[in-house]
């Protein structure tokens, strides 16, 4: 499949192919799937680790939570940086150029970070 239509033929018959695969494993699912389940009792009752449900649907969670797990995130994204960095500073003629500029960016996350400590967001209590 050469030419200017070859690489849509070639899309066109792998977006095929998905779709075949995707009614072929929803049939197989509605063909070999039990006609009418057996209703045991407790069946549709919600489950949580092995433990029977006690108490309400309802539970709080503490902002605190998702502010930790929004600093790692972005500490964790933000520190991928570093690789392709490493990569460039070993290059010729980037010495100087990569060192300042991963010094501002380390410097922006310190200042990220001495924020968050001054308004006690660090704190776990």
């Amino acid at each position: 499949m050469t030419g200017y239509l070859g690489s849509y033929a070639t899309l066109g018959l792998l977006l095929l192919g998905g779709a075949l695969l995707f009614v072929g494993a929803f049939g197989a699912n509605r063909v070999l799937r039990p006609r009418h389940p057996v209703d045991a009792p407790g069946k549709w009752e919600s489950y949580e680790c092995g433990v029977d449900p006690v108490g309400g649907d309802w539970a709080q969670a503490q902002i605190r939570y998702y502010v930790y797990a929004y600093l790692y995130v972005l500490f964790a994204v933000e520190s991928v940086f570093l690789f392709p960095w490493a990569v460039i500073f070993d290059r010729p003629g980037f010495g100087a150029a990569t060192v300042v500029e991963m010094g501002v960016f380390i410097g922006l996350l310190a200042l990220g970070l001495l924020y968050a400590w001054r308004k006690r967001v660090l704190r776990w209590s």
